[in-house]
């Protein structure tokens, strides 16, 4: 029975709704006695006549409608199949999923998302918004295709491929008197009470490598989880914000400033991020493809 193959069950379906193993062999294009061989072939592996053959006709034994309803059903089945397939390979029809940190996810993944729906209505995303660590670890256990983060420094098992450079800035009312209007100092920075996101695990060691060297400390008033919290805190003069250019309030408001950080200028790395060695679909690699497009800072 193992030996029964799908080129048999076809041969087996054509003769059974022609009735008639001339009309068979037409319809397939082989001969009539290669028909005929091949189904009796099939009847051997069955183990019973399939076909009551006449000098006229040709009907099916009891057993050969029981084996034309299972036939049609794994012919059907397969071409189902076969079909599903080429339309994923086609990015006709699927399901992604995506891994991106709140501050991308919230400003500028919005166009990247609506022009890929636009060329491939077919596709269904399952956004996922994570800080970049819990990203890292939801990509680790493949539960998203791809994310879209900074570049952690150390880990070695995912690769990263560049989007964008993205500034980090100070964000604060005009009541902190910073030296200069076109950037702030980090050595400046450090005399003020500054506001954090507790998630931003690639910003806290970015700042905490320039300070170190530095030989500065930060006070540290506040840490929010949520960059839209951090902003409203900064604009209530609680402190001075530190987060991505990309995700400052837009506009700033005319009582806020929100400068640059220099010396050292500091600044992260927007990345397609995946496990190392990973192959994407070709539904991936497509939205992966917009995302290169669109996915470029504000000015």
């Amino acid at each position: 029975m193992s030996q029964i193959n799908f080129k048999l069950l076809h041969m087996f379906i054509a003769v059974a709704e022609n009735k008639s193993f001339r009309q068979a062999s037409e319809q397939l294009n082989r001969s009539q006695s290669a028909v005929s061989m091949q189904i009796k072939l099939l009847e051997d592996q069955v183990g019973a006549a399939l076909f009551h053959r006449t000098t006229r006709r040709v009907e099916l034994t009891a057993e050969g409608l029981q084996l034309l309803t299972h036939a049609r059903r794994a012919l059907g089945e397969w071409e189902n199949g076969l079909r599903e397939i080429r339309e994923v390979i086609d990015i006709q029809r699927g399901t992604l999923s995506l891994a991106c940190v709140p501050t991308i996810a919230a400003t500028i993944l919005p166009q990247a998302l609506h022009a890929f729906q636009a060329s491939y209505p077919g596709i269904n995303i399952n956004l996922r918004e994570l800080a970049a660590e819990d990203m890292l670890d939801c990509l680790r256990r493949r539960e998203a295709d791809f994310g879209i983060g900074p570049e952690m420094e150390g880990s070695t098992e995912f690769q990263f491929a560049p989007l964008f450079n993205d500034p980090i800035y100070a964000l604060a009312t005009r009541a902190f008197p910073f030296r200069k209007r076109s950037a702030v100092d980090l050595t400046e920075l450090s005399a003020y009470p500054i506001l954090l996101n507790s998630k931003s695990a690639a910003l806290r060691s970015m700042l905490e490598r320039a300070l170190a060297v530095r030989n500065l400390q930060m006070k540290i008033k506040f840490e929010v989880e949520h960059s839209y919290t951090l902003a409203a805190l900064a604009g209530a003069g609680l402190g001075v914000g530190i987060l991505p250019k990309v995700a400052l309030p837009r506009p700033v408001r005319k009582t806020m400033q929100a400068l640059p950080i220099v010396n050292p200028t500091l600044e992260r790395t927007v990345c397609i991020v995946s496990l190392r060695g990973q192959s994407f679909s070709p539904a991936a690699s497509a939205l992966t493809s917009v995302v290169h497009k669109f996915l470029k800072p504000r000015p």
